[in-house]
């Protein structure tokens, strides 16, 4: 499943996170490809152990925690330290990758299995070319280009890419993410009743139907999820 999520952070959020970002030093991106993406990756990355990226960080992670669409979609176990990269000038792509199974984050040994990966825009479609991100999955390669403070999260099996920046800058933060469920499919009905019970609630408040199927999803939560 793919989904947009919208305005996960305002636009005075996205701002002040890019006075940061402009102010940060980058380095090349492949510091976190494994061995077949470090031939395809060319972007920038903001270093993990920098002040910057320690506030931003903060801020994705508090913001991603008050969001009931977010957790709904991704009924998330652990996230990965989220990170921040750069595609302009001559480090401007990053070609066709599935991303690693689990990774490990170094300064705590946390292991995370990537269920699902996220990417957040910190730029405008307008402030550069190119740069969509195309994900290939069974229903087409869907090309993705957010206003900025939107996130679009998706299965991390799926085959992607950043297409090549021609001109000005992609600012993104991206990370990946265990879910309590594991299969996707589940997830998948999950979401939707989840989505279903929200709409039903705003029309029938506490009805037994209401209350039968929310019944059914905590239990259906309950029977899947690993925590």
């Amino acid at each position: 499943m793919l989904l947009h999520l919208p305005q996960v952070l305002s636009r005075d959020t996205v701002a002040q996170c890019r006075q940061l970002l402009e102010a940060a030093d980058w380095v090349d991106g492949r510091v976190t490809a494994g061995k077949q993406a470090t031939q395809l990756k060319n972007n920038l990355q903001l270093p993990e152990s920098g002040e910057a990226a320690r506030i931003l960080r903060t801020t994705v992670l508090d913001h991603l925690g008050t969001s009931a669409l977010f957790f709904a979609a991704a009924l998330p176990k652990k996230i990965y330290p989220p990170l921040f990269n750069c595609y302009t000038g001559e480090t401007n792509s990053f070609g066709n990758h599935v991303d690693n199974a689990v990774r490990t984050h170094a300064a705590s040994q946390t292991h995370v299995r990537t269920d699902l990966s996220f990417t957040l825009f910190l730029s405008d479609p307008d402030e550069y070319d190119g740069g969509e991100l195309v994900i290939e999955d069974t229903f087409g390669s869907p090309r993705v280009k957010l206003p900025a403070g939107d996130m679009v999260l998706y299965p991390s099996s799926s085959v992607h890419r950043v297409e090549p920046v021609t001109c000005g800058a992609r600012i993104c933060c991206f990370s990946w993410l265990q879910s309590m469920v594991r299969e996707t499919e589940r997830r998948r009905l999950l979401y939707e009743m989840d989505m279903s019970l929200m709409q039903l609630r705003q029309e029938q408040i506490d009805s037994p139907g209401v209350v039968s199927l929310t019944s059914c999803y905590h239990n259906l939560l309950r029977m899947w999820a690993e925590v």
